[in-house]
């Protein structure tokens, strides 16, 4: 795939970059970051550049954790509903074999009755 150069300003530093996300990704993901770590820097005067940063990493690192736990946890969910639908067609199937059985049967029975009499209704 064909890389992309990106040009980001993070914090009045400029870097250049080669990714194969698209140049308008790179450059919105830049800007988040650069945003971030100005708010940091905003809130906290005593925190470097290089502590924001830094700040940034560990919470960027943190939510992906999460995400990744919780597409895990939907993977196994997923895979939970899929055994239980397999389960649940195995009943139906059977179900419906027992259903054609009875209804043999019964016609077999309607056939035995004297004279093709059908049983009265209540």
């Amino acid at each position: 795939m064909e890389k992309n150069r990106v040009r980001l300003t993070i914090c009045g530093v400029d870097y250049v970059l080669l990714s194969e996300r698209s140049a308008a990704y790179m450059q919105e993901l830049g800007n988040e970051l650069n945003g971030h770590m100005l708010q940091l820097l905003k809130e906290n005067g005593r925190v470097s550049a290089t502590q924001a940063a830094v700040l940034c990493a560990l919470e960027a690192m943190d939510a992906a954790r999460e995400s990744q736990a919780a597409a895990e946890n939907l993977r196994a969910r997923i895979q939970d509903y899929l055994e239980d639908a397999a389960q649940l067609k195995k009943e139906a199937e059977l179900s419906r074999h027992e259903a054609e059985l009875l209804h043999r049967e019964i016609a077999e029975l309607k056939r035995q009755l004297p004279g093709g009499q059908r049983p009265a209704r209540h």
